[in-house]
Protein backbone atom coordinates (compact mmCIF):
# COMPACT_ATOMS: atom_id res chain seq x y z
CA UNK A 1 0.00 0.00 0.00
CA UNK A 2 0.64 3.54 -0.81
CA UNK A 3 1.36 5.90 2.33
CA UNK A 4 -2.13 7.48 2.63
CA UNK A 5 -2.75 10.81 2.90
CA UNK A 6 -3.81 12.99 5.92
CA UNK A 7 -7.24 13.20 4.55
CA UNK A 8 -7.42 9.54 3.25
CA UNK A 9 -6.14 8.29 7.16
CA UNK A 10 -8.50 10.69 8.39
CA UNK A 11 -11.32 9.63 6.41
CA UNK A 12 -9.99 6.06 7.39
CA UNK A 13 -10.43 6.76 11.05
CA UNK A 14 -13.86 8.18 10.44
CA UNK A 15 -14.81 5.27 8.55
CA UNK A 16 -13.82 2.88 11.09
CA UNK A 17 -15.56 4.63 13.87
CA UNK A 18 -18.96 4.37 11.92
CA UNK A 19 -18.31 0.43 10.98
CA UNK A 20 -17.47 -0.60 14.31
CA UNK A 21 -20.78 1.34 15.84
CA UNK A 22 -22.88 0.11 13.15
CA UNK A 23 -21.28 -3.23 13.49
CA UNK A 24 -21.72 -3.34 17.29
CA UNK A 25 -25.51 -2.72 17.42
CA UNK A 26 -26.14 -4.67 14.19
CA UNK A 27 -27.94 -2.02 12.14
CA UNK A 28 -27.83 -3.77 8.83
CA UNK A 29 -29.25 -0.50 6.84
CA UNK A 30 -26.43 1.86 8.07
CA UNK A 31 -23.58 -1.22 7.33
CA UNK A 32 -25.07 -1.72 3.86
CA UNK A 33 -25.13 1.89 3.40
CA UNK A 34 -21.42 2.75 4.83
CA UNK A 35 -20.31 -0.09 2.83
CA UNK A 36 -21.27 0.94 -0.75
CA UNK A 37 -21.51 4.69 -0.05
CA UNK A 38 -18.64 5.57 2.21
CA UNK A 39 -16.04 2.41 2.27
CA UNK A 40 -16.32 1.80 -1.56
CA UNK A 41 -15.45 5.70 -2.89
CA UNK A 42 -12.60 5.63 -0.08
CA UNK A 43 -11.66 2.38 -1.10
CA UNK A 44 -10.98 3.79 -4.82
CA UNK A 45 -9.41 6.50 -3.86
CA UNK A 46 -7.21 4.99 -1.50
CA UNK A 47 -6.14 2.37 -4.62
CA UNK A 48 -7.73 -0.48 -1.74
CA UNK A 49 -9.03 -2.58 -4.74
CA UNK A 50 -9.92 -5.55 -2.55
CA UNK A 51 -12.05 -3.38 -0.01
CA UNK A 52 -13.82 -1.64 -3.31
CA UNK A 53 -14.55 -5.44 -4.77
CA UNK A 54 -15.91 -6.60 -1.81
CA UNK A 55 -18.23 -3.45 -0.80
CA UNK A 56 -19.09 -3.74 -4.68
CA UNK A 57 -20.56 -7.08 -4.39
CA UNK A 58 -22.03 -7.09 -1.30
CA UNK A 59 -24.22 -3.86 -2.46
CA UNK A 60 -25.25 -6.03 -5.82
CA UNK A 61 -25.08 -9.55 -5.07
CA UNK A 62 -28.72 -11.33 -4.35
CA UNK A 63 -29.44 -10.16 -0.81
CA UNK A 64 -28.69 -12.90 1.51
CA UNK A 65 -31.53 -14.60 3.16
CA UNK A 66 -30.94 -14.14 6.87
CA UNK A 67 -29.07 -11.54 9.23
CA UNK A 68 -26.53 -13.60 10.22
CA UNK A 69 -25.21 -14.44 6.46
CA UNK A 70 -25.54 -10.55 5.86
CA UNK A 71 -23.23 -9.71 8.71
CA UNK A 72 -20.59 -12.76 7.66
CA UNK A 73 -20.61 -11.01 4.57
CA UNK A 74 -20.06 -7.68 6.30
CA UNK A 75 -17.46 -9.22 8.62
CA UNK A 76 -15.66 -10.09 5.40
CA UNK A 77 -15.59 -6.08 4.32
CA UNK A 78 -14.44 -5.67 7.92
CA UNK A 79 -11.58 -8.26 8.18
CA UNK A 80 -10.01 -6.35 5.14
CA UNK A 81 -10.61 -2.79 6.48
CA UNK A 82 -8.77 -4.37 9.92
CA UNK A 83 -5.96 -5.29 7.65
CA UNK A 84 -5.79 -1.83 5.68
CA UNK A 85 -5.65 -0.44 9.57
CA UNK A 86 -2.76 -2.73 10.19
CA UNK A 87 -0.83 -1.43 7.63
CA UNK A 88 -1.57 2.43 7.72
CA UNK A 89 -0.11 1.81 11.24
CA UNK A 90 -3.48 2.44 12.48
CA UNK A 91 -3.45 -0.93 14.98
CA UNK A 92 -5.68 0.69 17.80
CA UNK A 93 -7.89 1.47 15.13
CA UNK A 94 -8.34 -2.09 13.68
CA UNK A 95 -8.97 -3.75 17.57
CA UNK A 96 -11.82 -1.29 16.97
CA UNK A 97 -13.16 -3.25 14.44
CA UNK A 98 -12.02 -6.73 16.05
CA UNK A 99 -13.82 -5.64 19.16
CA UNK A 100 -17.04 -5.06 16.87
CA UNK A 101 -17.43 -7.93 14.80
CA UNK A 102 -16.72 -10.28 18.03
CA UNK A 103 -18.84 -8.80 20.47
Amino acid sequence: MDTLSDSLMLGLDDLVADVAYARRHEDLGRLALLCYCELRPWARQAREERLAELTWALSTRATPGSRELFLRRVDVVIEELEGICCRAGRTVTAELLVDARTH
